[in-house]
């Protein structure tokens, strides 16, 4: 391959090798390493190997617990409740998604918590999983704080990612939709500031609450939400289904998932996954290809989350693309 290209599985093991060699575990590294190589592979470059300096970083100071195993309790007869043990979030998620496909043939709909947790990744992941066994998945997961409540001007929620799945049919890839809910994701406003560049208004508010276009200002002010008034409103929704309800810390409590000083961020998720044949009668695929067709049919229309499917073909032909940058970064790790 050129320069700049890579085979998953080598970028997979790369990745292990960095975790196992930070005070990881090797199937919690396993479990890490796929996730960030996939969110790579679609092009979610913030949730991918960008992310290994840090999250070695805070293994190895003890911040992320590498060695924590997640624990599950079942909660009622379709919910259960993870202890992800200030360990990194993947496994515990792996195991939420384990425990809803065993709970989910018999209640038809199930639930999983997830408390004492850390950076989620790319929220699709976790659900497009789900879609893959015929499921309709949803996601939401707080973060440290990055937007104030509407007409504030301190930061008490993240940008609480949320993402939603559902089943397509046979041999189609699944509908998926995946949003964090400021308008920008705060890694744009990080490297503007690192470059000296100005951001466009709308993005960010300063320290005072008044909109500017200095980086840097907007790093030490707050994320405007999307949707303005009521994209704040749906923060605060996604705050409470993800640190209220899993017993987490808020986003205000929570430490930054980037520094390796400082306590665990704690921060929590939930996971739902629903039968939709169970629960539609059997109607469910045929609704849905309906207004899939519908959408379709109108000139220039798309459906969201299909530009991973474009990038998923190009990293199968081509590797995947690693800044030679980022790439000295983990190979000196």
């Amino acid at each position: 391959m050129s320069d700049g290209f890579h085979s998953p599985e080598s970028l997979k093991r790369l990745s292990v090798d960095i975790l196992t060699r930070n005070r990881t575990s090797t199937p919690n590294a396993e479990s890490v390493a796929e996730a960030l190589v996939a969110a790579q592979i679609d092009g979610h470059a913030g949730h991918g190997l960008s992310r290994l300096p840090s999250y070695a970083a805070q293994a190895l100071s003890g911040k992320v617990k590498g060695f924590a195993e997640p624990v599950a309790d079942r909660a009622g007869a379709a919910a259960v409740r993870i202890d992800a043990g200030y360990g990194f979030a993947f496994p515990a998620l792996d195991l939420a998604r384990r425990e809803l496909r065993r709970i989910v043939p018999d209640t038809g709909i199930a639930a999983a918590t997830i408390h004492r947790s850390h950076h989620f990744g790319a929220a699709g992941r976790h659900v497009e999983l789900l879609a893959e066994d015929g499921l309709i998945g949803l996601v939401l997961g707080n973060s440290p704080k990055a937007i104030a409540p509407w007409g504030g001007t301190k930061g008490v929620f993240g940008t609480n990612p949320i993402a939603f799945a559902a089943p397509m049919g046979p041999m189609q890839p699944p509908l998926l939709i995946d949003l964090s809910l400021s308008k920008v994701a705060r890694g744009k406003i990080m490297v503007a500031a690192k470059n000296g560049e100005p951001i466009p208004e709308g993005w960010a508010l300063d320290a005072d609450g008044q909109p500017t276009t200095d980086a840097e200002a907007a790093l030490n002010g707050t994320m405007i939400p999307m949707g303005d008034a009521k994209g704040a409103a749906l923060v605060l929704m996604v705050e409470i289904l993800a640190a209220a309800l899993t017993g987490a810390n808020f986003g205000y409590e929570a430490s930054s998932f980037f520094t390796a000083d400082g306590d665990p961020p704690g921060v929590g998720q939930t996971l739902i996954a629903l039968d939709p044949v169970a629960l539609s009668g059997g109607a469910f695929q045929d609704r849905l290809s309906a207004l899939v067709q519908t959408i379709l049919d109108q000139e220039g229309a798309r459906l969201p989350g299909t530009r991973r499917l474009k990038n998923r073909a190009e990293a199968a032909r081509e590797g995947i693309r690693v800044p030679d940058t980022l790439m000295a970064e983990l190979n000196a790790l």
